[in-house]
């Protein structure tokens, strides 16, 4: 029998007091344990420090480390943000405060060691969420259902990542949305706090045109993650994507198989949070096709009603309609080199602006192509 590599996952369950984490972790640990995965967990760090009997209030200002002296820190060790934020862990999950929409429902009776009212608990919240802001898979789980969906959609969210097919046990209604933005974009100083990257993307070959993979970079100030991804066919109508971190040895060696069909994508990546809603900004970059040129694109994750979504949107940006599924703004159909109207490859998107698909592929001649949701 082949053995299999066996992989480790690593997650971070962050957030305010009183958002979930206590009850998410051992959710997560008996759902997973329930499908044979052995599961390792860490305590609450401010659980540990407070019990031991830390109290942060009562640092004075030079007890703590200001942005200035961590700078200086990081120089010293030889660290770098990329490597302490992004390539530790593989998702970040941020379990919103209940005192941020949840309010009648906010308590610290049965926590010894916390004592923190709504204002502070919202502040410290909002901390915890910018510490992570910038991370490639940073999930926010707001208070929008009631608790029991809340956790669900957490543990949905890990089963998402990991390419696992959960069938009807975890019922959520948590989507990817994407939105073409006009430019140019306002000036830095009026988004809210940001984390900038840059990206490259880059397709290998796959055996079946049916299956998309695709290497990417993303990195700041020279320091880089790598992931591959793998996009498999529908299982159940769900588009299952299995992600990988790699090392930057095993990233070159993959870039060998690279799909000369395709362009290199490159992008600036901007993510920043509005309203408790975690959005990425992507501005392509030359060398591309000239229809990427020019080309910004927001997305987010969200469980919300489209109502809702609407009202969470960034209202400094022009945003000019929601894209979502349109084959039009794939990544994958923008990337080739071939116009659309005479290549075989376009991905037909199962989802989206029916019309406005059907009219353009009627209008440039795209012929077969692939029938999955392009990455």
């Amino acid at each position: 029998m082949e053995k299999k590599d066996k992989r480790v996952y690593k997650i971070v369950l962050t957030g305010g007091p009183c958002g979930g984490k206590t009850t998410g972790q051992s959710r997560l640990c008996t759902f997973f344990e329930n499908l044979g995965w052995k599961v390792f967990r860490v305590p609450e760090t401010a659980t540990v420090l407070l019990s031991g009997g830390i109290k942060f209030s009562d640092l004075s200002a030079e007890e703590v480390i200001s942005r200035d002296k961590w700078e200086r820190m990081m120089g010293a060790n030889g660290w770098n943000s990329v490597e302490l934020r992004d390539n530790r862990y593989n998702q970040i999950i941020h379990m919103v405060t209940s005192a941020n929409g949840a309010e009648d429902f906010y308590t610290t009776e049965d926590h010894a060691c916390r004592s923190e009212g709504m204002e502070l608990a919202r502040e410290l919240d909002a901390k915890a969420a910018g510490a992570w802001v910038g991370h490639p898979y940073f999930d926010v789980v707001d208070n929008s259902t009631d608790f029991e969906t809340k956790i669900c959609r957490m543990i949905s969210s890990v089963c998402l990542k990991l390419g696992i097919d959960t069938g009807d046990r975890l019922l959520t209604n948590s989507r990817k949305l994407k939105y073409l933005v006009r430019g140019p974009l306002p000036p830095d100083s009026v988004f809210p706090p940001f984390q900038d990257f840059d990206v490259v993307h880059n397709y290998l070959q796959t055996n079946t045109p049916t299956m998309q993979a695709r290497l990417r970079k993303r990195g700041q100030k020279g320091h880089w993650s790598y992931i591959h991804t793998i996009r498999k066919p529908k299982i159940r109508n769900q588009v299952v994507e299995v992600k990988t971190q790699l090392t930057h040895r095993d990233y070159m060696n993959m870039l060998a198989q690279r799909d000369d069909s395709h362009f290199t994508i490159f992008k600036k990546r901007r993510c920043f949070l509005v309203n408790n809603q975690y959005f990425q900004l992507d501005v392509y970059r030359e060398p591309c096709h000239p229809r990427c040129k020019g080309l910004i694109l927001l997305e987010t994750y969200t469980s919300s009603e489209d109502s809702s979504v609407q009202k969470s949107l960034p209202q400094f940006l022009t945003i000019v309609k929601e894209v979502t599924g349109n084959p039009l703004y794939s990544m994958f159909n923008l990337s080739l080199r071939e116009e659309w109207t005479t290549t075989k490859k376009f991905c037909h998107a199962l989802q989206g602006p029916e019309e406005e698909v059907s009219n353009t592929i009627k209008t440039n001649g795209v012929k077969e192509g692939c029938v999955t949701n392009g990455i």
